[in-house]
């Protein structure tokens, strides 16, 4: 006789000590979201997001998010083939030190970007005498502050679609007489796009609603480092409803985010 198949599923009742957590847990997650919708000033909310000190902020924060996306796909795609193709004594504690800004507190980043960058920092005050570069305080801070935070997530994308990408087109490449940097402009490069882009996605929203790196390190000047993180927090105290409207764009940001990446980050298409 043959066995008889499991199900693949998991099908049947559902435990009633699994079900009750879980279904607390997903409203624990769902019900801050619809409040934020259920409040919401719709009849308001388009002379709420065109007036100049929200449309500032949105501007602001679009323009210094992409620049930080930049600034992150230029030093963290090598950074990411680094870890990924190349062994160097000490590999291991370089991946930790890379992924250490998605557990350490924004506000620690923020103090820690101050003491290498501020003024009478380690690096920043060569770059204050020789260059006459100050970036605390400035919309350039901001990216940096930016970058700071949200590189890891596509160190760590890019990272692994290229463990998972066969080298051995690479090593042909070599065999036909291709240098190495060639190989990975040529070959390695267009195969690891998808990751890339993933990678470059989840920075990009990272950086946008980034909030404690931010006001720590470059503060809140409206039209200078005031992004829309910050316009929420400040809005907060004197115009709630521009708080709520703000937070519904960065809200929508990312939905589409997640819509967007839902196949290589939530698994959505396995069966």
């Amino acid at each position: 006789m043959s066995r008889p198949r499991r199900p693949r599923g998991g099908g049947g009742a559902v435990p009633l000590p699994l079900l009750l957590p879980a279904v607390v847990g997903l409203a624990f997650l769902l019900v801050p979201l619809l409040a934020l919708l259920v409040r919401a000033p719709w009849r308001g909310m388009p002379d709420l997001l065109t007036s100049s000190a929200v449309w500032q902020a949105l501007r602001l924060s679009l323009e210094t998010a992409t620049s930080a996306t930049a600034v992150a796909l230029v030093l963290g795609v090598p950074l990411a083939w680094l870890l990924a193709r190349t062994r160097f004594p000490g590999r291991r504690l370089v991946r930790a030190l890379v992924t250490l800004p998605l557990v350490l507190p924004p506000v620690v980043g923020g103090v820690a970007l101050l003491l290498a960058l501020g003024r009478n920092g380690i690096v920043g005050k060569w770059l204050d005498s020789w260059f006459g570069i100050t970036l605390p305080f400035t919309t350039a801070g901001v990216v940096v502050a930016e970058a700071f935070v949200a590189m890891p997530f596509l160190v760590i994308s890019v990272e692994g679609t290229l463990r998972a990408a066969d080298s051995r087109y690479e090593e042909a490449a070599a065999t036909l007489g291709a240098s190495r940097f060639t190989a990975f402009r040529r070959v390695t490069l267009p195969m690891i796009a998808p990751g890339v882009a993933a990678g470059a996605v989840l920075a990009w929203a990272r950086a946008l609603g980034e909030f404690g790196a931010t006001i720590t390190f470059a503060g809140s000047f409206p039209g200078r480092t005031q992004t829309m993180p910050l316009s929420v927090y400040l809005a907060l105290q004197d115009d709630p409803d521009a708080a709520v409207a703000l937070s519904l764009v960065l809200l929508a940001v990312s939905i589409t985010v997640l819509a967007g990446l839902r196949d290589r980050w939530t698994g959505a298409s396995a069966v």
